[in-house]
């Protein structure tokens, strides 16, 4: 794959049980060549209804590609296009690792971003620990209380975390407190009045990502339209 990448493409990966259904986002002015990043992104619970295409993924996803960077997201198994079955956060781990593979073979000199919503933030943050390369992890509303994240208080690269002060599904004071007693830094924005979901908030969820990322990674808006 080289030179300019059309503005979306749907592909096909072979993953660990059959085919995952995967859509690559060209970053705002970039080519394949000159890609400083790669971002994969993570959806949420696939039992309750979360899709590559949910609001919070496809708002992280225009965060990502305003900035320049390559996205992929996927469909983790059992979901959309792709085969297989929920397996309770144990293969889904796997569908990660085989996407990032690909990443990796697509976009040789870029350095790998993850981010997560919900579950997928769990999935995101697990595979973290399996790769070597990781430079920045995003976790938004991350149901801590429910699946492993670090390891003993530890992550091996830059991590972010956002959540909604009355999110309906996550224990927010948990949450808090784990950030506190993480040994690594990690970045903690709260938003007083967003739900799990953070309906109305898409827009600052969307700001706020691109601030966190320009200045963790150093990197500048490649365009004027911050529509989402």
């Amino acid at each position: 794959m080289t030179g300019n990448l059309p503005q979306d493409a749907s592909l096909t990966l072979a993953g660990p049980v059959g085919a995952l259904e995967v859509i690559l986002t060209n970053g705002v002015g970039g080519q394949v060549e000159e890609a400083s990043y790669v971002a994969v992104l993570c959806h949420p619970h696939p039992i309750h209804g979360g899709t590559m295409n949910n609001k919070v993924i496809t708002t992280l996803m225009r965060a990502y590609r305003d900035l320049g960077i390559p996205v992929i997201r996927f469909n983790f198994r059992g979901v959309g296009k792709s085969a297989g079955s929920f397996d309770n956060g144990v293969g889904e781990v796997e569908d990660l690792l085989a996407v990032v593979t690909w990443a990796r073979q697509q976009f040789p000199r870029a350095q790998l971003l993850l981010a997560g919503f919900s579950f997928g933030s769990a999935m995101a943050a697990q595979a973290s620990h399996r790769l070597s390369d990781v430079q920045h992890l995003l976790l938004i509303a991350p149901p801590v209380e429910r699946y492993v994240y670090d390891d003993e208080g530890h992550f091996k690269c830059a991590v972010a975390v956002i959540i909604g002060e009355k999110d309906e599904l996550v224990n927010v004071a948990g949450v808090r407190e784990w950030v506190t007693q993480l040994q690594t830094s990690a970045r903690f924005t709260e938003y007083p009045e967003a739900g799990h979901f953070f309906h109305g908030y898409l827009s600052k969820l969307k700001e706020d990502v691109s601030e966190i990322l320009m200045a963790e990674l150093s990197l500048s808006i490649n365009s004027a339209d911050e529509s989402l």
